[in-house]
């Protein structure tokens, strides 16, 4: 047996020394504490890590997360609705981001044509009508046949002009759709109900129906419009014509 492999040998011997020498690189403070308090003291800027912000969400899927306790549904054909990728439901109206061309300007709001007693409208649409307070001289004509009809209400300002209330099932099919390249502005009526102010001209798509009860839709550029929904009612309400946003909020309030 070799003197060095026994007790008090070499290896022992080597283990002390090991257990004895101090390595600086490694003892005492952490690496990343010596180059911060290095750094300190030179007076070199700490970097501080850039935290990217995600990427603020598109406004129209903003307002779809916002949509909780609204009645939803879009109404589109097969076709069209695979080619929308964004779109906002309020009610019986969808509402389509058009980033393309701005529509022509709006013409005259459409009065209500063939004009029938508020009961006999009551009668066709399925559903008693709501009216503005103080619209004097309001008249209603019905658009289809129940549970899909629309019910139009017409008056005008002192100024001639016309306002038109459209009204509908929340679930109309088929039913209006609306291609803005703006946001719509959430709003409150002075009730508390919530509603969308569309001050821009953006292109309406409403349906028409024939006697023989056929669907067609009509295409046109809308002025200024408030659009929200009465569930206590079950209907969509669609106010165009005041082009002032206190006023057009004020009206529909008073819809009863």
């Amino acid at each position: 047996m070799r003197e060095d492999e026994g007790p008090g040998g070499l290896p022992e011997e080597l283990r002390e020394l090991g257990r004895s020498l101090r390595v600086p690189d490694v003892d005492g403070e952490s690496m990343a504490e010596r180059v911060l308090a290095r750094l300190l003291a030179e007076h070199v800027p700490v970097p501080v890590p850039v935290v990217e912000e995600p990427r603020p969400r598109r406004w129209w899927r903003s307002l779809v997360a916002g949509l909780s306790g609204v009645l939803v549904v879009a109404v589109l054909t097969p076709p069209v609705r695979a080619a929308v990728a964004e779109w906002l439901g309020v009610g019986g109206v969808a509402v389509e981001y058009a980033p393309g061309a701005p529509p022509p300007a709006p013409a005259a709001v459409p009065g209500c044509p063939a004009p029938v007693p508020v009961a006999e409208a009551a009668r066709r649409a399925g559903f008693a009508p709501l009216l503005p307070e103080g619209a004097a001289g309001a008249v209603t004509t019905v658009t289809g046949r129940a549970p899909r009809a629309v019910v139009g209400v017409c008056w005008r300002t002192a100024r001639g002009v016309v306002v038109r209330l459209d009204e509908f099932p929340g679930e109309l099919d088929p039913g209006f759709v609306k291609e803005v390249r703006e946001q719509p502005e959430p709003v409150v009526l002075p009730d508390g109900t919530a509603a969308y102010w569309f001050a821009a001209p953006h292109r309406l798509a409403f349906p028409l129906s024939s006697a023989e009860g056929r669907w067609r839709q009509e295409v046109r550029t809308a002025g200024p419009t408030l659009l929200w929904v009465r569930p206590s009612a079950g209907l969509t309400l669609r106010l165009e014509g005041i082009p002032d946003r206190t006023e057009a909020l004020r009206v529909a309030a008073s819809v009863r």
